[in-house]
């Protein structure tokens, strides 16, 4: 078993892949239409055929009071990995990026959390060596 999809509700299709590439970086791999909306993946653009974001619309209604309660606590819906934080942070910070957590030290990995201007917090980090 491997995990090769993974979704992330949005609220806007169209702006989460601008943000999701022009901004993070990552590259477009579907964007087939289904009826208002699209199936619509990105990539990490080192793995293009590795696993897949999928850009899912959150029109469901429990979509909304699920993903407020998330950001109220702070929790980042989805995790992505970097090599170094800090300087994605700075990368990111310059490009109009806003986070919720700097760079923080945990013991085993540095983590950021910033939000995704689509409705989510999403959390980078780098695993230290053991």
């Amino acid at each position: 078993m491997r995990i090769r999809l993974t979704s992330i509700f949005v609220d806007d299709q169209r702006a989460a892949l601008a943000f999701y590439t022009d901004v993070l970086g990552f590259t477009k791999r579907h964007d087939i239409p289904l009826g208002d909306a699209t199936w619509l993946t990105v990539v990490a653009p080192e793995d293009p055929d590795g696993p897949e974001l999928l850009l899912e619309p959150a029109g469901h209604p429990a979509v909304k009071p699920y993903r407020d309660a998330l950001v109220e606590d702070g929790i980042p819906l989805v995790q992505f990995a970097v090599d170094d934080v800090a300087a994605e942070y700075e990368r990111l910070t310059a490009r109009g990026v806003v986070f919720t957590q700097p760079p923080t030290d945990i013991g085993t990995a540095v983590v950021a959390v910033l939000d995704d201007t689509c409705g989510n917090l999403v959390q980078i980090l780098a695993m230290k060596p053991a």
